[in-house]
C-alpha cells in the first residue's frame, strides 16, 4: 500500500477516535466496562502510547540495523491484509504492559494531539527511508519505516473494534 494512502487511512481512523472520545462521559471513560478488560481510558493510553513509540521507531529507522533477513511470512500477511488474524485476542507485549494506565480525558486528548502532530511530521519521511534499515518490534520482529507506518494503521483499527465492544457493553447495562 502506498504511504500516502496509509497516512490518509490513519488520519481517518484518528478522526473516528476523536469522534468516539467526544461522546464518552467522564465517568464511563474511567470505569471498567461491564464485559471486563480495559476501560476506555486504558485503551486510549495504550493506543496512543504505542502509536508514539511506533512513530519514534520510524524516525530511528534511519539509524537502525541493516537487516536483510526477510520479514516472517505471517507478519507479511498481517501487513498485506491490514489486520491481525481474526478470532484471537492479543495480549500487550510484556515490555509494554506496564505502560498501560488509566489516564484522564485531558491526558488522552493531549496524547491524541501529540500523536497527530508527530504523524504529520513523520509521514513524509517514511517513503524516503531505506527499506533495509529496521527497528525491532516487540511481537513482529524487525520492521522498516513503511512497515512500522502500516502497523500504526492496523493497530489503530484493531483497537477501534475494542472501543466498539466497550461501547456496546455500556449500552447493554441495566
Amino acid at each position: 500500500m502506498e504511504t500516502k494512502k496509509i497516512e490518509q487511512s490513519i488520519l481517518k481512523t484518528l478522526g473516528k477516535y476523536r469522534a468516539k472520545f467526544a461522546l464518552i462521559s467522564e465517568v464511563d471513560f474511567m470505569r471498567q466496562p461491564p464485559i471486563g478488560g480495559w476501560s476506555y481510558s486504558e485503551v486510549y493510553s495504550h493506543i496512543f502510547d504505542a502509536s508514539l513509540l511506533s512513530l519514534h521507531a520510524i524516525n530511528n529507522c534511519s539509524t537502525g540495523k541493516a537487516e536483510d533477513k526477510p520479514t516472517h511470512f505471517l507478519v507479511r500477511g498481517i501487513l498485506w491484509f491490514g489486520a491481525f488474524p481474526p478470532g484471537k485476542r492479543y495480549k500487550v507485549p510484556k515490555s509494554l504492559a506496564d505502560r498501560v494506565k488509566k489516564i484522564s480525558r485531558i491526558e488522552a486528548e493531549t496524547l491524541i494531539n501529540v500523536a497527530q502532530k508527530r504523524l504529520n511530521l513523520t509521514a513524509n519521511k517514511v517513503a524516503e527511508l531505506d527499506k533495509h534499515q529496521k527497528i525491532l518490534h516487540p511481537r513482529l520482529g524487525y520492521l522498516n519505516a513503511k512497515q512500522w507506518f502500516r502497523f500504526i494503521e492496523i493497530h489503530l483499527k484493531h483497537h477501534l473494534k475494542q472501543l466498539i465492544r466497550i461501547e456496546k457493553s455500556f449500552s447493554q447495562r441495566i
